[in-house]
């Protein structure tokens, strides 16, 4: 027996010294613990569920972010697959052992694979082991695992320090009896690194949670095979890149030496490792190495407590560094004369309330722009987005993306400026180029898809100007105007066309309604009644450009001037009109949409108040009211469904003509308690002035909520009143639904429509109700234009709205173009091919955007007739500079077409435009069959009052980026991008569903590894 167990206890030595039994049950154990990589969604995965690093790298939110893409338009395309052991091993509460990443971050390609951005966190790190100074690893080893790079011992299990381990077991079991006892900790660098990765919050609550790390980093060590001295030194490495040094405002989580070192005290990393790996010196040279290692000692000591060491327990932590500078002395690790060195430099913190730890970044707008959107898809923030352990392939072209950004950076030096033929009347002055600002947005139609091939600025601001802001673009409006007209002779086409003229002049059309009289009569008299023929006809109808005649528009009269005053006397066809960006022709012939939108709308209130003697008027008016009040209440809701009661407000506020009549009649009725005082105050917010006291005291008085009832009040804030009451009831309920506005909105919707037979005086009921048509009539062409892109929730009820004084955005005219070029069909704009998360891990999981079919949204005939009249304004109208300049490598010349527009931003104060806001000029444009997009040059703040240049600005421009252009319009391009990546067949638009190649396919094997109202000026 004593034999036994004098045997049975040097056995357990030997194993407890060299590990080799370990070494051979854990190796076999973790050899049979693998994953590869399948095509389609997996069954056999697991995903962790907490831990700080698998929640940074985006791993426990895997599932969460699945879910969205594929709800979103993205397939999933590949997934790893556990085999049954490795899902054995994590069921039972085990990490799964593979090469993790000391260092990971967002990775951005373009449309070719070539690296557009990467981030790495943490920021700085040693590559290799080779690179960490021996001092640095001896003092960590000294510190928290000394004998774990004994290569004596090749076969050591690196979980478990028995000597350690036992002295904290007997530690615990003397707190036991005397609480105060400080007991030792047990825990190695290997066990430290899997309770800081994956264990609930980064900590070991419990002996179960010890157990597990303790198992889990024993088979990690050995998954490679029973020699672990590699495996050993990468500990050291990972340890000292990730270990975690809490967080500092204004730069986040800190982890890892080198940015601890960075963020707490201000020291260069790289400086501080050359010092610690040189010889030692003498004089400053040996205070500079020993204040590096002071600074290294305490943060490996910081680990242990870093919120309270980092923070509020300097003092402590200055104690203990100077503890462990004399036990390394002692231990010989250090000479005496680095070790005073060391102890006679205080620790000097970074002042981060001074000097912040923050580290400017400059990805670029295309990028940031597509970073923004995966992170809209994930619902997560830019912070948490650039931390994921991600891939990103978007449609951008790295090189004619940077390309085009140089190009507009450069147009602020006065001497490229004119070498590019900018400078010049209407053009660009040398004084102040400083100012214009510059959009440029290149699309190209591929299968399943528009894809962005260059979006870019030149701000230094984070706003993307192509997608994020609401500019007046001038006359770019005439060109959605003109899209509008075309669809309405369609329709008209569709209805009519089959009747023959007999039957054509029995059709009943109002007098107000000219669109639909013109159309019979083209169809009875026309020897080619075709769709084509048709709008081509349309194209050619005359409109008067005499700017003498007052609109009755917007509640009141207005008048229009065109651009050019030799264009007042002529009568040009819409073709020629659209030509020389002629602005009366457009409005007139938006008055003519809008009389049709009010006499074609089934059950309109045009119709029902035709007949005054009608004797069932009052029952018509009835259902009229509930079922229109229904109608335009739902609509309302929509618009605001998603709002913050803030974003209601503003949303309300924007789309009104700001007048102080009609901005305190909504004011008082959405707050009906306020002083006058609020009312000055947001008064002077909207107006920019506030009133006298004379004029405030009238203004609060005559707005009274008991003065106006709701469509008197609506009237008199030019405003749909239903649209007014829905705004207050939702600021009021923000928690109510739909059907909550609709049972509470009874009495107002019968209200809102019987007011009008209640005027005695027949000239104010007229101009009553045909403002509230008119605004009706907004409504229906709203719908029209958002189904072709428009991007804002109402259009200002206002004939200016054909002259662009309801604002647009470059990119949505993109989209719109993007219709035009693809024969009227609506394919969605894309900025991101394929999303792979956690490459190399067993959690990697990769998708791709499904092809769209597209959605027809307009008729092949009007995007082929609005095609011809953009041509026509390249060929001989105010893009005319552009005619023949693009022509590719063969001699044939691209087709060419767009739309310009300039618009002059101002605050208009009594009817006078009064201080600028901004000048934008736009030019959106198609080159060849496949391409298209804008530019738009533009200045922002009151400066802007003092520049003259129109969209003959932006069209130079786009002609003197030929040389750049050209090559990438080419049909075969050396530099082409990558055929969009293959994914499962075509869904409609808007809808992703899981599916393509099959799901038990083998890919490969992991095995261990806000708006004014403007003049506008064109």
């Amino acid at each position: 027996m004593l034999v036994a167990a004098v045997a049975g206890g040097l056995l357990a030595w030997d194993e407890m010294r060299t590990s080799r039994l370990q070494a051979r049950e854990i190796a076999r154990y973790a050899a049979g613990l693998d994953y590869a990589l399948v095509a389609g969604p997996s069954d056999a995965i697991r995903f962790p569920s907490h831990g700080p690093f698998d929640q940074r790298l985006g791993y426990t939110e895997l599932p969460r972010f699945a879910e969205r893409l594929q709800a979103r338009g993205f397939a999933l395309t590949e997934q790893v697959r556990f085999n049954a052991a490795l899902i054995e091993h994590v069921d039972r509460g085990l990490f799964p052992p593979y090469a993790e990443k000391a260092r990971a971050g967002l990775d951005v390609f373009d449309c070719r694979a070539q690296p557009l951005y990467a981030f790495r966190y943490p920021y700085r790190g040693y590559a290799r082991f080779e690179d960490v100074p021996a001092i640095v690893a001896q003092s960590l080893l000294f510190i928290e695992n000394r004998d774990l790079l004994d290569e004596t011992r090749p076969t050591l299990n690196p979980a478990v320090d028995w000597v350690r381990f036992t002295r904290a077991a007997l530690g615990q079991l003397g707190r036991m009896v005397n609480a105060d006892l400080d007991a030792p900790g047990g825990s190695t660098l290997a066990t430290q690194i899997e309770k800081y990765r994956h264990s609930p919050d980064g900590i070991t609550l419990d002996a179960r949670e010890k157990l597990r790390q303790m198992v889990s980093a024993s088979v990690r060590a050995y998954r490679e095979g029973e020699q672990t001295l590699p495996v050993r030194r990468r500990l050291v490495l990972d340890y000292l890149n990730t270990v975690p040094l809490s967080a500092a405002p204004g730069h986040g989580e800190v982890n890892g030496l080198g940015d601890g070192l960075w963020v707490w005290f201000g020291a260069d990393f790289d400086r501080v490792n050359a010092l610690l790996a040189a010889p030692e010196g003498e004089g400053d040279a040996r205070i500079a190495q020993g204040q590096a290692l002071r600074q290294v000692v305490a943060l490996m000591i910081a680990h242990r407590r870093p919120s309270w060491y980092l923070a509020g327990g300097r003092a402590e932590l200055t104690r203990t560094t100077d503890a462990y500078l004399r036990l390394l002395a002692e231990a010989g690790l250090i000479s005496p004369a680095l070790r005073d060195a060391a102890l006679g430099e205080p620790l000097a913190y970074r002042n981060l309330a001074t000097d912040p730890a923050w580290l400017p970044a400059s990805p670029g707008k295309g990028t940031t722009a597509v970073r923004t959107r995966l992170a809209g898809l994930l619902g997560t923030s830019l912070y948490s987005l650039d931390r994921l352990d991600a891939e990103l392939g978007t449609t951008l072209h790295g090189g004619l993306q940077q390309a085009v950004s140089d190009y507009l950076g450069q147009l602020s030096d006065p001497a490229f400026a004119r070498s590019q033929g900018l400078i010049g009347d209407r053009m660009l002055n040398p004084a102040t180029l400083g100012a214009v600002r510059y959009s440029f947005t290149l699309v190209e139609r591929t299968e399943g898809g528009n894809r962005v091939r260059v979006q870019t600025d030149t701000t230094d601001q984070p706003l993307d100007i192509n997608e994020g802001s609401k500019l007046e673009l001038g006359s770019t409006a005439k060109l959605r105007v003109l899209a509008t007209y075309l669809e309405l002779v369609a329709e008209l086409h569709d209805r009519l066309a089959a009747l023959d003229p007999p039957a054509l002049r029995q059709v009943e059309v109002d007098g107000q309604d000219r669109l639909t009289r013109w159309a019979i009569d083209h169809l009875a008299t026309a020897p080619d009644r075709s769709l084509s023929a048709m709008l081509e006809a349309a194209l050619e109808r005359r409109f008067s450009a005499n700017p003498g005649e007052g609109f009755f528009t917007g509640g009141g009269r207005h008048t229009f001037g065109n651009f050019n005053a030799g264009d007042n006397d002529r009568e040009p066809t819409l073709r020629e009109a659209l030509q020389a960006s002629i602005n009366l022709p457009f409005v007139r012939l938006m008055r003519e949409l809008v009389r049709h939108a009010m006499y074609q709308v089934p059950g309109s209130t045009a119709r029902l108040l035709e007949d005054n003697d009608d004797p069932r008027r009052i029952e018509y008016l009835a259902r009229f009211a509930d079922r229109e009040g229904q109608l335009f209440l739902r609509r309302f809701w929509r618009k605001y469904q998603h709002s913050t009661p803030e974003e209601i407000r503003s949303t309300l506020l924007d789309g009104l003509r700001p007048t102080s009549d009609r901005l305190a009649a909504v004011f008082r009725y959405l707050e009906p308690a306020a002083p006058p005082e609020a009312l000055a105050a947001f008064l002077a917010r909207r107006l920019g002035e506030s009133p006298s006291a004379t004029r405030l005291a009238q203004l609060y008085t005559r707005n009274a909520p008991e003065a106006f009832d709701l469509p008197d009040r609506g009237y008199v804030a030019r405003v749909h009143p239903l649209e007014l009451w829905l705004v207050a009831f939702r600021l009021q309920h923000p928690e109510a639904t739909l059907s909550d506005a609709v049972a509470a909105s009874a009495d107002e919707r019968q209200q809102v429509y019987r007011w009008l037979f209640r005027t005695r005086a027949k000239g104010a009921q007229d101009s009553r109700i045909f403002t509230l048509l008119e605004v009706e009539a907004f409504l229906e062409i709203h719908r029209r234009w958002a189904r072709l892109g428009y991007p804002f929730g109402h259009l200002v009820p206002s004939l200016a709205t054909a002259l662009g004084s309801s604002g647009d955005r470059p990119a949505a005219l993109a989209e719109l173009m993007g219709i035009i070029v693809n024969d009227g069909l609506r394919l969605p704009t894309q900025r991101i091919d394929t999303v792979r998360f956690a490459r190399d891990t067993p959690y990697e999981t990769a998708f791709a955007i499904r092809p769209v079919a597209g959605d027809p949204v307009m008729a092949p005939e009007v995007a082929r007739a609005l095609r011809g009249a953009l041509s026509d304004v390249v060929e001989g109208g105010t893009a005319r500079r552009l005619a023949g300049a693009f022509r590719l490598a063969d001699g044939s010349e691209l087709a060419l077409g767009g739309k310009t527009g300039t618009g002059d931003n101002r605050i208009v104060v009594k009817g006078r435009a009064g201080l600028a806001l901004n000048r934008t000029a736009t030019f959106v444009f198609y080159l060849g069959p496949r391409h298209f997009g804008t530019l738009t040059a533009y200045v922002i703040g009151p400066e802007a009052a003092s520049y003259r240049f129109t969209s003959g600005l932006p069209v130079q421009i786009l002609k003197s980026m030929g040389p750049l252009l050209i090559p990438h319009l080419e049909p075969a391009s050396a530099d082409a991008c990558l055929p969009p990546p293959s994914s499962p067949a075509p869904a409609a638009l808007g809808v992703g569903e899981e599916g393509g190649v099959p799901e038990g396919e083998v890919l490969s094997s992991r095995l261990r590894e806000g708006k004014i109202t403007g003049v506008v000026v064109e």
